[in-house]
């Protein structure tokens, strides 16, 4: 029933153990089974030494790996055992009921359930089932087919199988088999041992190309289950009887996982360790038995030659404390037998031999061809002297053994070809040059026996004589072919332990840790470490100081270390209290502009016009400090006030619902959030993923590792439901998105935000980034302290502690060292001096600067030091053991020790949450830290535990890092680099030796520096970088010796050179502010937020030893009082050499950790590749590692959707640089971009006032007495014409117009909306509806105007035809329906609205549903013929008035004069239908509207609180139904020609209309009565201005316009469309590029040479006017006393218009006593006579202006009306349009008055 697999611990046993036990009691009909503690316990041996007989004692103590088997492998399992560590238990069958099927092949119902029946039957799988082959041991030629849940099944490595069984029988189809014992009887197994899945549950069934059921691959049980693996040449390696064997010999060989063409093995205890990789056949060699390995779409196990056997010594690791590394090369290894635990095969070269693998596509990337690549025996010397040229303390690195093959076939072959008989003394001469370090062994036969010769040597070598044994054996073997083979044998024990470690990813070496310390293999280790280093008993020691200082502690601050007080006092001690942005929105900004790309894209897979507000919620690794670090992020940046979502009141509270771990607990909360996205379609929510490097294991291959759920983040963040929602953004954030840039990787390459260059970025507050770059290149400050430095004494001693124990993982070694090395440091200064010189230099520097610094301040403030311990079991042993050191060293209250663990909250010693509250100011008593920041100041030492650093920050008071631990373990880039990344912050500018000065020479400080560093009243800690070294810093790298006898515990070192006091230092802190409280919206102290008052690092009286040079303090606390004079120095980090070599490379070339493969979860995806362009910025390291890397099977990445996901971002930049604060911001804008696309810009200008004041009136007799006001008042005339004004600044006709007036305000409820707003309210208003619900009709009329019929087209879909009246036929348009006058309906709008736009189909602000509140209205677009389909495609739901074709280069005057003709000739038609009916034809509503497509909100203004007009008036947004039903309802309407409203202005909020009402020009939106102004017509030629040509055309003829004053309208400003999109060009371009043509070139004189231009006439009169009528007339220029005198038409001349009708009867202004400085007449019709004229008295000198249709109608003019007679024309005064004559130029003549 279980399904154990490799890797279970005791735990794991005991479970399965109890399962069967439990299982067999319910199952046996006699006996009781073995109790589950003999099972465990009580066995003298689990796997005993022969096994049922004693022929197969010869293989006692031997295994027999990768041999060839002669038999089928199908005969494995009939005498296999079950998985579990318990011997089989006995199983007594019952018999079958009565009457059922026996027959062996049959289930129980007598259905055939053997393969070669059912093959090719159709089988029904429920989903989550799988089908599977069964063996019965009485058939064993056939295979039984049964259907499994593939939850009880494993994956292919093995694992995740569930404990107990289901299944179903696919013959007679019955369902629900809970037990196997139950399903084996119903299938007839007729088993005599008790059932086992394990056992008889063999084969995966998968169908072949022909659809037919066959034999698929095995079921992998466990790792040894695993018979077969394909490698890439297409050798398998196949598990052969013997195996069957496992129980007989000492040790069990597991395979846990074969990845790629590597497999390991892992083994605990009494099961010896053992990693062994598949090898790697040579691609010289083609073995000649090999078959094609695909039959019937399956992978079969092939047979292989048989090799020749090794036998690796017995005890080969005891007695030669070397676990041998075999390094593959090329050829074929041997079969390894007997102690296989002792020796591991390692492929870490191999792929650098492959380069004939290479496809040509490939190296046409490298820049190389096929005739390049280097042969075997170029690679075997190339090996050679990459081996002979390491040092003593390194290992090989694949990648820059890569790099060297690389640029040996890039440089190509410098001599003849080496031959095979050449190689051994060329490899000899080669391997010389190494010193003994490398040697070579020429073999004849095979490798098997240059291998098993170096293992005999080894093992056979006394230990006094291992020393002169090399590191590495590079044994050649020439094939009977030929051919060249090798392999490498890494013998030296520092090299094979690390390539052995280093294979091991961290939950592996983790487990390999945790199952050292429960078994008890550490004991000898332990015992070593109970002493101190000279000989004395640790523990009786410190009980004997702890006796020896009775009830008194150390004092807890402002006291030296010998000063003692009783710990009552101490506890009660209370210290004084302390007083109380620049890339972050860059990089905000670029995510914001990503965004706006994605939406622009045309990808339409966002659509940022449908959202109106943000939301977003945060994952971070399951790490309880960084949500509490987050949350404090999200609080102190306002993040939620800003966006809307929370209230102020409730921010800080419900602050933490936006922050989610990774944890077991994520789905429920991600559940909540998803509901939440899909009930809310208009808001954008944001998930993003913090620190998403950390785990991005597949939900398929996740599991419970280490004590932490793995594959979470794929099933959230990649979850259908996610990648579905289209209102959902992933943000994916890290610092190392290395793993996320592979060939799968679902983020696009343009979805990619990176940090900028921090080197060129420097905050207000002078703060620089400084990074892991930095690091690297402070070694080049020449300083005698860096701040990158290796224990080169620790690393002597951890040597020799590796030789003693070889069976220990070497970070144990390293951890019990590095507890020993702070517990006698915290002795050494306290109260065993003798003991300083035996602790390193660089730990002594460290725990002084802790101990001593609280001692100098009244406030107690001191440094933290951070020691990374990612075992769990090793940090909890470091925390009790230092502890308790401290305790009994009265050191209590002086200095915390805590726990840094992921899974659990800050704990904290009362006393210390006490003096931390009293720093802050806090009252509250209940306060705690929750996060590391909230530490700051206080002295600890932090033990950060866990698999990996989770991107907590840490205070500025963290002063050192140690990372002594973090050694070859970690040769991936992400692993070792954040680890560094722990020690990243921001720094003070200066700080920076390289920074002072431009040449990056180190400059000494300034005695002004220096000064105000001696003179700040020793409030700060400052350190300077020249500091000469104090007594514990006057080590070197040199420092340190070995004791006679090797090494103790600790190396005995060398003694300081001098000891000075520690109070002579100059760096002493007398006294120290307290830390405050300070807003911040990044990871770390981000220059962007203000920065707190509070410790960088401080210095000491005395530094640390480290390598290269002497040891010196690297940062300076800051006192928080002296915030203006702080410097923030850069943490000190310790490093391991390992780390230190790859982070700190001596000499251009060697390899770095950028180098190195950017992480565990890809792999390289060709041998041979360009090095990693880590010089250059992320986005260029973003493309090398997607063409370089690909996902490994168990990353989320693997089977990844083909194409990137749209709606995903990926922000990446360095550790603590502030990305949290960017993407928080991020929101910020984006919200505040939603909102700007809810907002709209619109006019806000004055009115043009003269000082006239409207008069009042009540009604509509009152109306007749006002007089019109022809002033223009619109204020888009203040840019106009020059003329007549005295107040308006001369426009030059080259001058652009000056940008008008706009301010941006928030679209209410009732706004018009353009073609991008989408609400659930008016989707139908607005969505795409088939065509067949569009008719199209003709309307046919006569225009008298035209003096011809004009046809229209109407398209009307079905749902707005109810407003319109057809033939009964239904095929002919009639009328369009028109209300009463007498109609009362409450809900009814009755003036249909007729919206003439162009070029705005997607702009223009024609969705009017808010607007009109959802009423049912009549609302129809009038568009050119031309701009039909396109206004048809985004208004399909629109009525459309198509005009003819004859006005496609018309104006919007002639859309006016259509509609107003269209709407009279419906008039009339509606009076005569309606008259039919019994209405009288007065009583038809005789009013349309007609509103412009930028008209966006409506206003209503109240008059103050008093009733005062002098007071503030009262503005609300009203819908345009309410203002349109309020002006409807006024008494006698009828009576009115025109009715309109004011344009707005922001002043109006300051003070109320001067009146209610008045007379005057109306614009933009107006209700106009069409049976009025019936006579009066729009000049359909105009393009501007037509309006107030109409209204004065109007008021001539005596009609009303009225304008209501309380309602206001704003105009959105639309850049586009309307007549801007007139672009005035030459007619014939030359040049491809626009040629700017200024206003005085748009006429010409007639038949001249002149440029032609593009445009209509009529548009470049209009616009000629407007720039260069100052020209024409000069003498009216700034000359309101003497305008022009235009007669029946207005032209855009100025504002102020003295406008004369020629009609009789007409309403003209007073004319006497004033002299005109110019007469305009413009296609004057036959009203105007020469009578006329003459009654208008002009200046001598003015300007006439005749203008015409054409030159015969121009001199007609001048006849007729007598003009020769008062003016003067010469031949050059007449001109035209800048037109060809095609297009009908107008032309024009001036002349000047006699």
């Amino acid at each position: 029933m279980g399904n154990s697999y490799a890797g279970q611990l005791k735990s794991a046993r005991f479970e399965e153990a109890l399962h069967n036990s439990i299982e067999a009691s319910l199952r046996s009909s006699s006996g009781d089974p073995q109790p589950v503690f003999t099972q465990l316990y009580l066995q003298p041996d689990q796997y005993p030494s022969n096994l049922e007989g004693n022929h197969l004692s010869d293989l006692s103590s031997h295994v027999l790996v990768n041999c060839q088997s002669s038999n089928s492998i199908d005969d494995m399992d009939d005498e296999e055992d079950s998985d579990t560590s318990s011997p089989p238990l006995p199983y007594l069958q019952g018999p079958p009921p009565d009457g059922c099927c026996t027959i062996d092949g049959f289930c129980q119902a007598g259905k055939d359930l053997r393969l070669v029946s059912m093959a090719t039957e159709s089988i029904e799988v429920p989903a989550g089932f799988k089908l599977v082959g069964a063996k019965s041991p009485s058939i064993p030629e056939h295979i039984l087919v049964c259907a499994v849940d593939k939850r009880f099944l494993p994956d292919e490595n093995g694992k995740n199988a569930l404990l107990g069984f289901s299944g179903n029988c696919v013959g007679c189809g019955e369902k629900g088999f809970r037990y196997f014992t139950e399903f084996s009887n119903h299938i007839n197994l007729k088993l005599s041992t008790q059932p086992k899945k394990q056992k008889h549950l063999k084969y995966h069934l998968v169908k072949n190309s022909q659809g037919a059921l066959c034999k698929g691959t095995l079921i992998c049980w466990k790792g040894t289950t695993l018979t077969m693996c394909k490698m890439p040449c297409g050798t398998s390696v196949t598990l052969t009887k013997r195996e069957r064997l496992k129980r007989s010999i000492q040790s069990i060989i597991r395979f846990p996982q074969w990845l790629d063409s590597t497999c390991c093995m892992f083994q605990y205890k009494k099961y010896i360790h053992v990693m062994f990789c598949s090898f790697f056949p040579g691609s010289l060699l083609s073995l000649s038995n090999q078959q094609p390995p695909l039959v019937s779409g399956v992978i079969q196990p092939q047979p292989i030659t048989a090799g020749e056997t090794v036998i690796i010594p017995d005890n080969l690791l005891n007695s030669s404390g070397v676990r041998p590394v075999l390094l593959i090369g090329q050829g074929t290894l041997p079969y390894f037998f007997g102690n296989v635990g002792d020796l591991v095969v390692s492929p870490l070269l191999v792929s650098c031999y492959k380069g004939r693998e290479l496809n040509e596509k490939t190296l046409a990337s490298l820049g190389m061809s096929a005739n390049q690549l280097l042969t075997t025996e170029t690679m075997i010397l190339l090996t050679l002297q990459y081996l002979a040229r390491l040092g003593m303390e390194q290992i090989p690195l694949r990648e820059e053994f890569e790099q060297i093959v690389l640029k040996a076939m890039l440089c190509g072959p410098n001599g003849p070809p080496v031959s095979p008989a050449q190689l051994p003394w060329l490899a000899r001469m080669e391997a010389s040059v190494s010193g003994g370090g490398v040697q070579v062994l020429v073999s004849h036969g095979s490798l098997g026996e240059g291998i098993s010769e170096s293992l005999r040597s080894l093992s056979e070598t006394p230990p006094q004589q291992q020393q002169c044994l090399p590191n590495y054996v590079l044994i050649i073997c020439t094939s009977k072919s030929g051919a060249n083979e090798f392999c490498v044998l890494v013998l030296g024990k520092y090299q094979s332990r690390a390539l052995a470690e280093s294979m091991l990813t961290t939950n592996e070496f983790l487990k390999e840790i945790s199952y050292e310390l429960i078994t008890g293999k550490v004991s000898v280790l332990a015992s070593h470490f109970q002493s101190t280093s000279l000989g004395d008993n640790m523990d009786k020691q410190l009980v004997r100081y702890q006796r020896k200082r009775k009830d008194r502690v150390v004092q807890p601050f402002q006291g030296h270390l010998t000063e003692y007080i009783h710990s009552q006092e101490a506890a009660a001690m209370v210290p004084e209290s302390g007083p109380g942005e620049p890339f972050l929105s860059l990089v905000a900004r670029s995510l914001l502009s990503q965004v706006c790309a994605i939406a622009d894209s045309g990808s339409q897979s966002l659509d940022l016009g449908r959202f109106c507000k943000v939301d977003f919620l945060i994952l971070v690794p399951p790490s309880h400090v960084l949500v509490h670090q987050t949350v404090q992020r999200i609080r102190q940046s306002g993040v939620l006030i800003d966006l809307g979502i929370e209230d102020a009141s409730l921010a800080l509270q419900k602050s933490e619902k936006y922050v989610v771990r990774l944890d077991a607990e994520v789905h429920t909360k991600m559940e909540a959030f998803m509901r939440k996205v899909k009930q809310n379609p208009y808001t954008l929510f944001v998930l993003i993923h913090d620190n998403s490097h950390v785990d991005l294991t597949s939900a398929l291959s996740g599991s419970v590792c280490h004590g932490e759920l793995q594959g979470l983040a794929d099933r959230v963040v990649n979850c259908p439901e996610v990648l579905e929602a289209i209102n959902l953004l992933v943000l994916q954030v890290s610092c190392f998105p290395f793993t996320l840039q592979s060939r799968q990787s679902r983020i696009s390459t343009q979805n990619e935000v990176h940090w900028p260059n921090t080197d060129d970025l420097a905050s207000p507050k002078d703060l620089v980034y400084f990074g892991l770059k930095d690091y690297s290149r402070s070694l080049q400050w020449g300083v005698a302290s860096p701040i990158l430095r290796c224990d080169d004494a620790f690393e002597r001693m951890v040597k020799t502690l590796l030789e003693r124990h070889p069976h220990l993982h070497s970070m144990v070694i390293r951890s019990y060292l590095l507890i020993q090395q702070y517990t006698e440091a915290l002795m050494a200064l306290t109260a065993a001096p003798s003991l300083r010189d035996h602790v390193t230099p660089q730990t002594l520097a460290m725990v002084e600067d802790l101990l001593s610094i609280p001692g100098r301040s009244r406030h107690g403030c001191g440094h933290m030091l951070l020691v990374r311990v990612p075992s769990l079991q090793l940090a909890r042993l470091a925390q009790e053991r230092l502890e308790e050191a401290r305790d009994k060293l009265g050191l209590q209250y002086r200095f915390a020790v805590l726990l840094g663990s992921p899974a659990a909250e800050i704990s904290l010693p009362v006393h210390f949450c006490a003096r931390l509250r009293a720093w802050r100011g806090c009252r509250n008593e209940e306060w705690v830290p929750h996060s590391y920041e909230d530490l700051e100041g206080l002295p600890c030492i932090v033990i950060l535990t866990g698999k990996d650093p989770l991107g907590e920050t840490f205070p500025r008071s963290l002063k050192y890092c140690d990372l002594r631990l973090i050694d070859s373990s970690y040769l991936t880039r992400t692993a070792l680099e954040q680890e560094v990344g722990l020690a990243c912050s921001y720094v003070t500018h200066r700080v920076i030796p390289e920074m002072k000065t431009a040449a990056g020479r180190e400059e000494r400080p300034t005695d002004d520096e220096r000064s105000s560093g001696e003179t700040a009243d020793h409030d700060e800690l400052q350190m300077e970088l020249e500091r000469p070294p104090s007594n514990a810093s006057a080590a070197t790298r040199t420092s340190g010796s070995t004791t006679e006898n090797g090494v103790s515990s600790s190396s005995v070192l060398d003694k300081p050179s001098s000891h000075s006091d520690p109070s002579s230092s100059r760096n002493i802190m007398d006294s120290c502010s307290s830390p405050i409280r300070f807003k911040q919206e990044c990871d770390s102290q981000a220059p962007s937020s203000s920065a707190t008052s509070s410790f960088s690092s401080a210095s000491s009286s005395s530094s640390s030893s480290s390598s290269p040079g002497a040891q010196k303090p690297s940062q300076s606390t800051q006192a928080p009082r002296e915030c203006n004079r702080t410097q923030v120095f850069p943490r000190t980090v310790v490093l391991s050499r390992a780390a230190y070599a790859l982070l700190a490379p001596e000499m251009l070339g060697q390899p770095s950790s950028a180098s190195l493969l950017p992480h565990a979860d890809v792999v390289w995806s060709s041998p041979l590749r360009p090095p990693v362009p880590h010089a250059l910025g992320g986005a260029e390291q973003s493309l090398y590692y997607r063409q370089w890397t690909t996902a490994r099977q168990h990353h989320a990445d693997y089977e990844g959707p083909a194409m990137p996901h749209s709606r995903r971002l990926l922000l990446s930049g360095p550790p603590q640089v502030g990305k949290t604060g960017a993407y928080l911001q991020f929101l910020r804008i984006l919200f505040r971009m939603l909102i700007r696309l809810l907002e709209v810009d619109v006019y806000d200008e004055e009115e043009l006032e003269d000082g006239k004041k409207a008069i009042f009136w009540p009604d509509v007799e009152d109306v007749r007495k006002l007089p019109f006001d022809l002033y223009p008042h619109d204020p888009k005339f203040r840019y106009a014409s020059p003329v007549y004004a005295d107040r308006m600044p001369k426009l030059e006709a080259e001058e652009e117009p000056l940008k008008r007036n706009t301010v941006s305000v928030r679209l209410s409820l009732f706004a018009a909306h353009n073609a991008f707003h989408h609400c659930e309210q008016c989707h139908h208003y607005s969505e795409p509806a088939p065509l067949s619900d569009c008719t199209f009709h003709a309307f046919t009329f006569c225009s008298s105007m035209l003096g011809e019929e004009v046809q229209l087209h109407f398209i009307i879909p079905k749902a707005k035809e109810p407003h319109f009246v057809f033939s009964q036929q239904g095929s002919h348009l009639e009328s369009m329906r028109l209300p009463l006058i007498s109609d009362k309906e409450c809900n009814m709008l009755k003036s249909p609205i007729f919206t003439p736009t162009t070029g705005r189909q997607e702009h223009g602000l024609l969705n009017i549903y808010h607007a009109m509140e959802g009423a049912e209205h009549l609302h129809i677009l009038v568009v050119k013929q031309y701009e039909m389909p396109l206004y048809r495609k985004y208004w399909p739901n629109h009525i459309l008035l198509v005009l003819p074709a004859m006005f496609n280069n018309s104006g919007v005057g002639a859309a006016r004069f259509m509609i107003k003709e269209l709407s009279y000739h419906n008039l009339e038609l509606e009076r005569n239908r309606q008259e039919e009916q019994g209405v009288k034809r007065q009583d038809v509503w005789p009013f349309i509207v007609m509103m412009d497509d930028s008209c966006v909100l409506w206003n209503t203004h109240q008059p103050g609180p008093e009733g005062n007009s002098l007071s503030l008036s009262e503005v609300m947004n009203v819908s345009l139904k309410s203002v349109l039903q309020h002006v409807e309802a006024t008494s006698k309407i009828s009576l009115y020609a025109m009715c309109g409203l004011r344009k707005w202005s922001s002043s109006f909020s300051s003070r109320a209309p001067t009146s209610p009402f008045s007379r005057c020009h109306l614009h933009d939106l107006i209700m106009l009565n069409v049976d009025l102004t019936q006579n009066v017509q729009y000049d359909l030629n105009r393009f501007t201005c037509e309006e107030v040509d109409f209204n004065l055309r109007a008021n001539s003829s005596g009609l009303l316009l009225c304008r209501f004053n309380h309602f206001s309208i704003m105009k959105k400003h639309i850049p586009i469309g309307g007549h801007k999109d007139f672009l005035i060009k030459p007619k014939l371009m030359r040049l491809e590029t626009p040629v700017r043509v200024c206003a005085s070139q748009y006429v010409c004189a007639p038949d001249s040479e002149h440029t032609l231009l593009s445009a209509p006439a009529q548009f470049l009169l209009e616009k000629f006017l407007q720039s260069c009528s100052h020209r024409l007339f000069p003498l009216a220029l700034c000359n309101s006393a003497n305008p022009v005198l235009s007669i029946d038409s207005y032209l855009n001349l100025g504002p102020q218009t003295c406008y004369m009708s020629s009609r009789p009867h007409s309403v003209n202004v007073d004319h006497q006593g004033v002299l005109f400085g110019g007469l305009l007449l413009y296609l004057c019709d036959s009203f105007v006579i020469s009578s006329l004229l003459k009654k208008f008295n002009f200046l001598k000198g003015a300007t006439l202006c005749v203008i015409c249709q054409d030159r015969s109608s121009l001199r007609q003019t001048i006849v007729r009306l007598e003009l020769e007679d008062e003016w003067q024309f010469r031949l050059r005064d007449e001109f035209q349009t800048a037109n060809c004559s095609e297009d009908r130029p107008l032309y024009f003549l001036t002349g000047r008055h006699i």
